[in-house]
């Protein structure tokens, strides 16, 4: 009766576009129809359920909401004080955290949220006193520069872009390369595999004022509790950007020293990738950044979204059934699956495999750059992403490396057997690819192959279809 309901409403909201613009609901049902004949390996993307979809495209989108539940810079937010507060409540339960904010509209939103709290506590902290914490907003603007002077610098650092890091953990074209002082760690040269006593040696030396932990492309778990340490021991606020594998942290895949939740002092997430809920930000941290963090309205963000809040409180609220772990569970079985497959494939894989949802596939051994490999791919309908490996000399656009994950496949039911196929058809297609030099972009597959791989990827899609129950088709 519910899968009818949603299915119904679904229709119903896009056949009411269509009255108003046609061309917008031609562009949701393509958009469906391409989703449904590829592939779908990127390792940041994932399926929302219809409940997810449908929470978003509602009236609550009309209201303003500047501030947090008993304090908005507008009347009228009763009902939106009710969803901030129950998304927030998920996000407590399903993580084991003591504070959670919920507003941040992505994940850059939730770093840059999470960058300001850590500076306006680091200012603040010295000066509490029993009448509790100040507001960051009335902080005296000469605070920040003393706080530079006392530092030396506002100094942090993060995992390197090639070695899986992300572009918001201090690359310098992106705003926390500017914000902050940065310096990088990465990987050993050999093993591929993150340096501790590296991240100790460069923490010693630089003195940062945060250590930002988390990845976007790095197939392997994180000892969180080491690195705890290594902050502690020069000061640092620990932080963990945990966007990628959040979901594998509410299912309980990643327990004890890998689950973030328990050593740092502040964390970040994305609600979409392996949380399967709408493209949104949290920032989950201990009480003592609470007060900061809740000022990310006005102090970064603009008014929060409460749609997508309520959209936000749905998939928690699914994380936090049994189902979920299971399907957790499920993710990394099917993530080792394919890079066993890859491997035996003779594929070689950053690192030699994976421990979470993702792996790093080195193409520069087919003689391919990522890009290269990245739309020979789509070709043969697996839809993946680019991305550098360690020390990549094509640099961050072409890249030497595929970045492959299964939280999307995963979502729809696809099994360890069902990804060694996966791995057949993605060798399959990169063996007969050439590259057609100088250029770094340009390529040249086997159109029979190509079409081959594409009528395997659609065989695998048909056993495990995407929203079965919904058809976009006009009357």
């Amino acid at each position: 009766m519910a899968v009818l309901a949603e299915t119904s409403a679904i229709s119903a909201a896009i056949e009411a576009i269509r009255a108003v613009e046609p061309a917008i609901a031609d562009a949701i049902g393509d958009e469906l129809t391409n989703q449904r004949r590829q592939l779908k390996l990127i390792a940041s993307e994932n399926y929302a359920s219809l409940p997810v979809l449908l929470a978003m495209g509602n009236w609550l989108s009309d209201k303003y909401a500047e501030g947090t539940p008993g304090r908005r810079m507008y009347a009228g937010c009763e009902v939106v004080d009710q969803v901030e507060i129950l998304a927030a409540e998920h996000a407590r339960a399903l993580f084991g955290c003591e504070h959670a904010y919920v507003q941040p509209h992505s994940g850059i939103d939730a770093n840059l949220v999470a960058y300001w709290a850590i500076l306006a506590y680091r200012i603040e902290k010295p000066a509490l006193d029993a009448a509790g914490v100040r507001h960051v907003n009335d902080l005296d603007p000469r605070a920040w520069e003393e706080l530079r002077r006392a530092l030396g610098s506002q100094r942090m650092i993060g995992m390197a872009l090639d070695a899986g890091g992300h572009l918001t953990h201090g690359f310098r074209p992106n705003i926390s390369g500017k914000m902050f002082e940065q310096m990088s760690y990465g990987v050993d040269p050999e093993t591929e595999l993150l340096d501790y006593d590296a991240v100790a040696r460069l923490a010693r030396e630089f003195r940062p004022l945060v250590l930002v932990a988390g990845y976007s492309a790095y197939p392997r778990n994180v000892d969180f509790r080491i690195l705890r340490e290594i902050a502690e021991e020069v000061g640092a606020t620990f932080m963990v950007d945990m966007a990628h594998f959040a979901g594998l942290v509410a299912g309980r895949v990643l327990t004890g020293d890998f689950d973030p939740v328990q050593h740092a002092d502040v964390i970040t997430t994305t609600t979409h990738k392996s949380l399967r809920g709408p493209r949104g930000g949290l920032v989950l941290c201990t009480s003592e950044y609470a007060p900061f963090v809740d000022k990310g309205c006005p102090m970064v963000l603009g008014g929060p979204l409460p749609n997508i809040m309520a959209a936000k409180a749905v998939a928690l609220a699914e994380a936090r059934q049994p189902a979920f772990a299971d399907y957790a569970r499920r993710i990394v079985d099917n993530s080792r699956a394919l890079a066993d497959g890859l491997m035996r494939r003779g594929l070689r894989l950053v690192t030699g495999g994976t421990d979470n949802h993702l792996v790093v596939l080195d193409v520069a051994e087919l003689g391919l750059t990522g890009r290269q490999a990245e739309q020979a791919l789509l070709d043969a309908g697996v839809v993946s992403n680019r991305n550098s490996i360690p020390s990549d000399p094509n640099g961050a656009w072409y890249t030497s490396g595929i970045r492959l994950g299964t939280p999307a496949l995963t979502t729809l039911g696809f099994e360890p057997s069902d990804l060694d196929e996966v791995a057949d058809v993605i060798a399959d297609a990169l063996r007969v690819t050439e590259p057609e030099p100088p250029s770094k972009a340009k390529y040249r597959i086997d159109s029979k192959v190509a079409e081959r791989c594409r009528d395997r990827c659609a065989e695998l899609l048909s056993l495990h279809p995407l929203y079965p129950s919904i058809d976009l088709q006009p009357e």
